[in-house]
């Protein structure tokens, strides 16, 4: 009965999308048919047959290696923070030395492979090959990929060229899509906290849900002499320089210098996210304080964000009470950010008990998680549209902001009932 429930569910966010579409009698359904079989087959592979649950494991397992390297870091400079031994876990750690200090190697590893001009070609062929198979623009396929390496953010600041080139139905695209990304030197901090095969089964998933929910959302025609993709800025080349025939170039930063700024970019990182859950964990502590002095105290913002979100976990197939659980934490991660919420839950996800026992549990609630869709980000991607396009582009893009987060919702909707539909 529950899977039944978890099958219906899936054609009812698409069916929410294309009720919310600006161009219905133009979504190409052909191309999000493919995209969606696509990502059938991924989930299907990746959760349900055991080559496929060790490719993830895997590369998860990678990360946990990466972070464990990174405590080696950590106990040197702060040796009373590290409890765990490298070859174990960070369950006994406090959360900013867990999750949040290896983002201090990781990022500058991320940053040394798009130097290096690795991670740049991996994309490329990655975008390229999705284009082909699911008949999307090309571009469009490549910026998918893209984000998921680099966050939305810097994937827009990196694509300037392109964005000078697009009308502003297509930026729209952009911004739609940016509300589901992940960014990979990341995903080490959320593989400390949830399990790390669900975390990175969702982020081939994101990205096909991402797809799908933009190609239904705002529907655009793209000509074939449009379909180009532009020469991405590289974020290493920082400044030019003229020879003595006037011809100026750009230069590549020095390999030392560029890495002394990524680190302190990812300082910088580290300590936007504690800023973030230590706001956020307490503004949700007023907010419930300030209803409780109502006398009701059954009136709080959970459980407001768990009625309104209520229907669209019971589609995902749980039973009304735990569907009410996972309807509060979903609500939960869309106000605030997902390190509040897997912070809150990791103990108990981690550790298989009470309704986490359940692996449907686990993959609906790890991968509904994994993206950055909430509102804090839809700031982040209209400050950084207003940055890099022309003022009537950004404003088209402002005037939509619902439908950017509608659109994050049912990217994180559809991704976790494909991930729940194998996971039982």
């Amino acid at each position: 009965m529950l899977l039944a429930v978890n099958i219906i569910g899936i054609f009812v966010f698409i069916g929410v999308a294309f009720l919310f579409s600006k161009d219905k009698k133009h979504i190409n359904w052909r191309s999000v048919g493919i995209v969606l079989a696509l990502q059938l087959f991924l989930a299907w592979f990746f959760v349900s047959f055991s080559i496929g649950r060790d490719a993830v494991q895997a590369a998860a397992n990678g990360f946990n290696w990466i972070v464990n390297i990174a405590y080696q870091g950590i106990v040197f400079a702060l040796p009373n923070w590290v409890t765990a031994d490298f070859g174990g876990t960070a369950q006994s750690m406090n959360f900013i030395t867990s999750a949040l200090l290896p983002i201090l190697l990781i990022v500058p590893l991320f940053d040394i492979l798009t130097y290096i001009g690795f991670l740049p070609w991996v994309i490329k062929w990655i975008g390229k090959g999705l284009s082909i198979v699911t008949g999307q623009p090309k571009f469009e396929a490549f910026f998918s990929v893209e984000m998921m390496f680099l966050g939305n953010t810097e994937v827009l600041a990196v694509s300037k060229a392109q964005l000078d080139t697009m009308s502003a139905q297509r930026t729209l695209t952009l911004a739609l899509m940016s509300m589901s990304c992940v960014t990979a030197s990341i995903l080490g901090a959320y593989t400390q906290m949830m399990p790390g095969q669900y975390v990175i089964t969702a982020v081939p998933l994101n990205i096909l849900s991402a797809i799908i929910m933009a190609a239904i959302l705002n529907p655009v025609h793209v000509t074939p002499e449009e379909d180009t993709v532009a020469t991405i800025n590289s974020a290493t080349e920082t400044y030019e320089a003229t020879d003595e025939n006037g011809v100026v170039t750009p230069k590549r930063e020095p390999f030392f210098s560029f890495l002394g700024d990524s680190i302190l970019g990812a300082g910088k990182l580290v300590l936007i996210i504690v800023a973030n859950v230590v706001a956020f964990v307490a503004l949700a502590a007023l907010i419930n304080g300030i209803f409780g002095l109502t006398g009701f105290h059954w009136l709080t913002l959970q459980n407001i964000l768990g009625v309104i979100m209520f229907p669209f976990a019971w589609l995902l197939g749980f039973n009304p009470a735990h569907a009410f659980e996972i309807a509060q934490f979903m609500g939960t991660k869309l106000v605030t950010n997902e390190f509040v919420v897997m912070g809150e839950v990791s103990k108990a996800v981690m550790g298989e008990t009470g309704m986490f026992a359940s692996a449907h549990a686990r993959a609906v609630l790890t991968t509904f998680l994994t993206s950055f869709a909430n509102f804090g980000t839809l700031g982040m991607i209209i400050g950084a549209f207003k940055g890099l396009v022309t003022k009537d582009k950004s404003d088209y893009i402002s005037k939509h902001v619902p439908l950017m987060m509608v659109s994050g919702i049912l990217v994180s909707l559809l991704t976790a009932s494909m991930a729940g539909l194998f996971a039982w």
